[in-house]
């Protein structure tokens, strides 16, 4: 499973911040990649030498690659390749092998259940910055939804494609099979044949959604996991815990992670955001001045990477990415990202296709 966010995608990107630069990922998250691209006639040592990594690493247990890098990698070789589905088809190939330690945590889990427990509490040791959340589905109650948060930004399509096919494919293995998978949500535009999707997940697939998420039967949660084993589950824990305790968040990642879920809502409120951390909005607004920014400020990040996403990887009107990250109309939303990018929106969407029909990574 790997994280990347939707900025910045030249290797001189100015607006890049000191966190975009150092957010890690484990290289195993890309093994199976320079086998792919060989079968797709590319010379994946030659193209990967381009973002300076090196294949060996990809085979390594500990080797760490910038999140950065490992985006732009699957986004420029889907295009040079010709290949959108690339994301799905690297998921394909792999296995529990890609994450490392968390990989025996998850197998020994009782239920499939118990396993996205796993995942939710130990996935910051494969990446800090992505978090996996299980929750009721609101209006639909026998469902839930198994939802992926990147904590820096949203998830380029062919990153998402393969963090949320990976997780598909880690149930599967878990159940034998069947896991109650009803349907899947992708926030971004669909890169590859919808039926690639219908194929890869076996069931409905629906884009442009608010998050990415698997959606699974209530009642599959009690669904046996194949082969494990009650007493090494409680010492595998015990051992995470003990050296892995999970990280505290900063308060301004507390707020982006909240805001970033209801960005576009009336939720995405100083007051509200302040009673889901069980807290006084000037508790948040002193702890906020103290870190060194403003509620004002962290909600104009979230809204930058928001629109950017809707802007460059779905195809909704403008109008209506307005709404979705809090403007007030469109006029807003044009003011908005000339600020943010120093162009329209619909130049900042016509950036974006020139750079996948050209072949994003290329002459670096």
């Amino acid at each position: 499973m790997l994280l990347t966010t939707a900025r910045g995608l030249s290797a001189g990107d100015e607006d890049l911040t000191g966190d975009d630069m150092s957010v890690m990922v484990r290289a195993a998250g890309l093994r199976g990649l320079p086998e792919l691209v060989q079968e797709l006639g590319g010379d994946a040592a030659s193209m990967l030498g381009r973002f300076d990594v090196v294949p060996a690493v990809l085979d390594s247990a500990d080797e760490m690659v910038r999140a950065r890098t490992a985006g732009e990698v699957l986004e420029a070789f889907a295009a040079e390749l010709n290949c959108p589905d690339l994301g799905l088809r690297l998921a394909a190939r792999q296995d529990f092998a890609v994450l490392g330690r968390l990989a025996t945590v998850i197998q020994h889990s009782l239920t499939i259940s118990d396993a996205i427990d796993a995942i939710t509490r130990f996935l910051f040791v494969h990446s800090p910055s992505l978090a996996v959340t299980a929750e009721p589905v609101a209006d639909r109650p026998e469902l839930r939804s198994v939802r992926f948060d990147c904590l820096i930004g949203p998830l380029l399509p062919q990153v998402a494609d393969l963090s949320l096919g990976l997780l598909h494919r880690v149930l599967g293995l878990l159940s034998g099979g069947e896991y109650g998978l009803v349907a899947v949500h992708l926030a971004h535009r669909p890169p590859a044949a919808l039926n690639r999707y219908q194929e890869f997940y076996g069931v409905q697939t629906r884009f442009d959604q608010r998050s990415s998420a698997l959606r699974i039967a209530r009642t599959a949660g009690g669904v046996p996991v194949t082969g494990a084993d009650p007493f090494v589950r409680e010492a595998l824990r015990e051992y995470m815990r003990q050296h892995y305790p999970s990280p505290e968040l900063r308060i301004e990642d507390e707020v982006v992670r909240l805001l970033g879920q209801s960005i576009g809502t009336r939720s995405a409120s100083l007051p509200e955001i302040a009673r889901q951390l069980r807290t006084h909005p000037r508790t948040v607004e002193r702890r906020l001045s103290q870190a060194g920014t403003t509620f004002g400020e962290l909600r104009d990040e979230v809204r930058k990477d928001a629109a950017y996403h809707l802007i460059t990887a779905t195809g909704a009107p403008l109008g209506q990415v307005a709404a979705m990250v809090g403007l007030t109309d469109q006029s807003s939303l044009s003011r908005a990202v000339r600020r943010w990018y120093g162009v329209s929106p619909l130049g900042l969407r016509r950036s974006r296709l020139d750079l996948a029909a050209s072949g994003l990574g290329r002459g670096r």
